[in-house]
């Protein structure tokens, strides 16, 4: 099932459970994914739907950051429990640890050396990290 399956199948269920914070936030989401695809003229892959789904979730982070600064903790409420809809449909993140160990493999498998060859890490590392560190 792919990512956008799941996330039409998670607004169905909301529906039925008459969640209104869950759905509100998946409707947001689809609806940014139907942004994206028209804008491509194309499906989007679960890759980029990652991305999308990524960067609603720095959205609302953001959000909470400017709530905490206007003193609104009505906001920063809604914002986190729409955060915790959104990290269901992210892969489990990496902890420091296994980041660490998988970009000391990386470096290691690339034979890096310095700061030169960053570029060679980052273009093996990035897509082993998809959607999986923040």
């Amino acid at each position: 099932m792919s990512l956008k399956q799941k996330l039409e199948s998670a607004l169905l269920d909301a529906l039925r459970k008459k969640d209104a914070v869950e759905k509100r936030t998946i409707r947001m989401a689809l609806s940014n994914i139907k942004l994206a695809e028209v804008e491509k003229g194309d499906q989007l892959d679960d890759n980029a739907l990652l991305a999308i789904i990524q960067k609603e979730l720095k959205m609302r982070q953001e959000a909470i950051q400017d709530a905490e600064k206007a003193n609104r903790p009505d906001l920063i409420k809604s914002n986190q429990e729409e955060i915790e809809v959104l990290k269901h449909f992210l892969p489990k993140q990496l902890s420091d640890e296994e980041l660490f160990h998988l970009i000391q493999s990386t470096i290691h498998e690339v034979g890096a050396t310095n700061m030169t060859d960053m570029g060679k890490v980052m273009k093996v590392l990035i897509p082993r990290l998809e959607g999986r560190a923040s």
